[in-house]
Formats: C-alpha cells, structure tokens, sequence
C-alpha cells in the first residue's frame, strides 16, 4: 500500500530504507566480507568467555527464566529461547567486560549488540552465513551513521549515549535485512528503533559491568530485535521518523547532520572503520599496554629497578580508567599487571582478588597519570605516552597507532588468536573447529554452529 499523498518521506528515509532492504541480495565487497568475519569471529569470543563473567550470566538466567519457543541458542543459558531473548542474553555476554570491538568515530561498540541479534534472527530464519554477514555489515553501516547525524559534543559532555542508540538502529536494521523486510516496512522498524531509543552516560558509575553491558549491548540488542520482528508479523506505523514534528532529530540531535546518515552509502563501509581490540580491557587502556610491551619487549620487569612510572594520556577520557575498582577498566592496575607480567591475557584482566596483591600495590604507588590535551586531539585518536624511570635512566614510548585499529590492524591470524584464547577453556576442541567454520561461513547454515558454541558443562576456567 503506498503511502498517503499528503505524506512527504524525507530523501534521507528513503534512501536509508531502501538500502536496509536491499542489503539482503547486495554481495559484500571481499575485503569487506573478510572484516566482517573477523568482527563475527571477535564477538563470538566475548560471547563465549563473557558468560564466565557476571553480566553474562544474569542475562542468560534472567532470558532463560521467560521461556517461550525455541528459536535461537543463549550460549549461557546452553537452551534455545525466543530470538529477541537470545539476542538479550548473548549481548549481555559480550560486553560482559571490555573484550568486544569499538567504533571509535561512532563512540559505540558496535558488536556487541548487533552480532547477537543478527546471530538470533539468522537462526530463526534459518539464514546461511553470507545472508549473516551481510546483515552485520549492514548493522554497522546504520549504527554508525546514527550516531554521527547527531552531532553530540564530547562524551563528558553529551546528554545522551550513543553507546546505546546508534547500536539499537544496527541491531535493528540487521534484523530486519534477514527478516527480508521491503522498504516500507525497514522505514517502519526505524520507526520502532526511534521510540526504543534510550541511553543516559552515566555507565561509567557501574562498578560491576552489569548495568553498562546492558545499556551498551543488553538493550539495543533486544530493542533492535523486537523493532524488526514486530515489523515482520505485521506491525504499522510511522513511515518517516527522521522528518515532521517530534521527529527524532528534534528528539535527541544536538547538531543535527542529516546528509551524515545517509552519506556515502554502500560506498564507505563502517566496519572497515571499526577496531578489534588486542587486549581484553577498556579502550583509553590499549595504548598504554601497546606501550608497555614496546617498552619491555614483552619480558616481566623486576619492580625494583622501577621507580616511577609516568603515563599520559588524553585528558578528555582519563576519568573513565582512573583508579577503578575493576580490574579490566583500571589503567594503574593493568599496567602494573604488564609490567610484573610481561603482557596481561583475560585471566589477569578479571582477577579481581590480584588487584591487592602487595607487588601490584607496590608498583602502583610509583605511578602518576597526566591528562594531556595535546593527546586529546591527536589523530590517530586514543595515543598514549609511557616513561618507566629507574637507576639505568629512563624508557620511553608513544604509542600512536592503537594495535587493531584501521591505522594498525590485526591480521587474520592474531585476531583468531586472540578467539582461540577466549573459546578454548569453554569450548575445548570445538574452538578450533568453530574459527575454521567462520573462515567457510557460506557455506554453513547458521543453525549448524550451535553445537560449536554451546560451552563445556564443566569449562577450564579462565580463572585457573
């Protein structure tokens, strides 16, 4: 049914909802499928280690707790649930800590909520894995753009998250690209995004990485979902949220950029702008440990021979890994873990017990952090400069271009090195085979890569 005469659709919803609804046919450029793989295969690693950790864990047991059909696999939950219960619980799971990839320009993580909810509607559809990857893509083209037509100030500033907002449209919009959506009905799950969308930046008060995984992953995840399958069993409503009165512009745009949702579409792809991270801890904290590791050559340091420690970094963020009470989010913590250490793997980065181990106290006492404006503006964003000073003078390194970023990516092998290490101790051998099915994933019905993913009833802990 067309839509009424007197209604005018704006250029930007139409040319967003037509290119939600063609990505289900439209073929990824290579290098683009291969992205996307790694940031499927990256986020099936926090999935899988994240329901170790207590974000993880609630959200399986509270999704498992609602019952209802069995449409798509809750990894914690080791059951099938209803796909938007799924969705909920698997994102959960992987912003259970700081181990998910990161869109710097978007300032969301991306992943976390938009891979657990194309997984769950790819197994209800009974989708294969192009059609998957292809929705993720998508995903990512829509939640970045989101955020970036906004135009919010910087985030100790904004009234909003975008952590939560632009990865509810993904979510959404990958979705709906495996639910075969026309345009008309992308235009009214957009609609159903827009009244979803939430977020309040106060996360970063969380102590416990419960309410910060649902508000970054839990709930868009959830909301994106539910926006797309209610579409698909025959919800109407309005066709343009982008224009008119209350529109969600008016509703949450500080300096509105209209032409940046729509800008460059199936041109510039935003995963190939997104960061898979190298190390399982918040993202200010990258280069600092890039730094360290340049520094020592990865070889643990006597404490001794240290006596100061200096870090800088970008003073617009500094607040966010400042003396934390979690490990993963504690820059002085983490930093002291790689300099005893030599490097900091999953387990150190949760051993919330080792954070007062004399030797960790120790060596934090000699260090002071210093927020930089210079490093805030600095492009490649998120640099950091370490100076470790002792009796034979001092080291130095500044880390510029953060290890998997697009200024410094992973290859293949060390992001599926960086999964192996997550899936092993959950899913033992199966972890190997669950990285090659990845690397064939046209070939696999999405529903055959549940019995990779289900862990281990009596894992290997990462805690051991």
């Amino acid at each position: 049914m067309a839509a009424p005469a007197s209604q005018q659709l704006s250029e930007e919803i139409l040319r967003l909802s037509d290119y939600i609804a063609g990505a289900a046919d439209r073929p990824l450029p290579e290098a683009v499928a291969r992205k996307t793989r790694l940031h499927l295969l990256d986020t099936l690693g926090a999935i899988v280690s994240g329901t170790e950790l207590a974000a993880g864990q609630l959200g399986a047991r509270f999704a498992a707790s609602t019952g209802g059909v069995e449409e798509a696999l809750a990894v914690g939950a080791r059951a099938l649930l209803p796909a938007a219960q799924a969705a909920f619980a698997n994102a959960m799971a992987a912003h259970g800590d700081e181990t998910d990839d990161s869109h710097l320009a978007g300032r969301c993580h991306p992943g976390c909520a938009i891979v657990p909810a194309a997984l769950a509607v790819a197994e209800r559809q009974d989708a294969d894995g192009a059609a998957l990857l292809r929705a993720v893509a998508l995903g990512y083209d829509v939640c970045v753009r989101v955020n970036l037509s906004f135009g919010f100030p910087p985030p100790a500033k904004a009234r909003h998250s975008t952590h939560s907002i632009g990865p509810a449209f993904g979510a959404a919009a990958a979705a709906a690209s495996l639910l075969r959506l026309d345009a008309r009905q992308s235009r009214y799950v957009l609609a159903y995004a827009a009244q979803q969308a939430s977020g309040i930046p106060f996360w970063n008060r969380d102590p416990f990485h419960v309410e910060k995984a649902f508000d970054f992953a839990g709930m868009p995840a959830r909301n994106g979902t539910l926006a797309a399958l209610m579409v698909a069993s025959g919800f109407t409503g309005v066709e343009d949220p982008l224009s008119g009165p209350h529109n969600l512009f008016a509703a949450f745009a500080e300096r509105p950029d209209r032409a940046a949702l729509v800008d460059a579409l199936g041109e510039r792809f935003e995963i190939g702008r997104a960061s898979i991270k190298k190390w399982c801890v918040g993202s200010p904290i990258q280069a600092v440990l890039d730094a360290i590791v340049a520094i020592t050559g990865g070889a643990p340091q006597d404490p001794g021979a240290i006596d100061a420690v200096v870090i800088t970094m970008p003073d617009d963020r500094i607040h966010i890994v400042d003396d934390r009470a979690m490990p993963d989010v504690c820059v002085q913590h983490l930093a002291a873990v790689a300099l005893l250490d030599g490097s900091v793997s999953f387990a150190a980065a949760h051993d919330i017990p080792r954070m007062q181990d004399p030797a960790i106290r120790a060596l934090r006492a000699k260090m002071t952090l210093v927020p930089s404006p210079e490093l805030t503006v600095a492009i490649p964003a998120r640099q950091a400069i370490v100076e470790i000073r002792g009796p034979g003078g001092t080291r130095h390194h500044h880390a510029v271009a953060v290890r998997g970023t697009p200024e410094n990516p992973m290859p293949e092998e060390e992001v599926e090195a960086k999964a192996l290490d997550l899936l092993l101790p959950l899913l033992g051998d199966r972890a190997s085979s669950l990285v090659a099915a990845t690397r064939e994933l046209g070939s696999y019905r999405i529903r055959d890569l549940r019995p990779l993913l289900i862990p281990n009833d009596t894992p290997e802990s990462h805690h051991d």
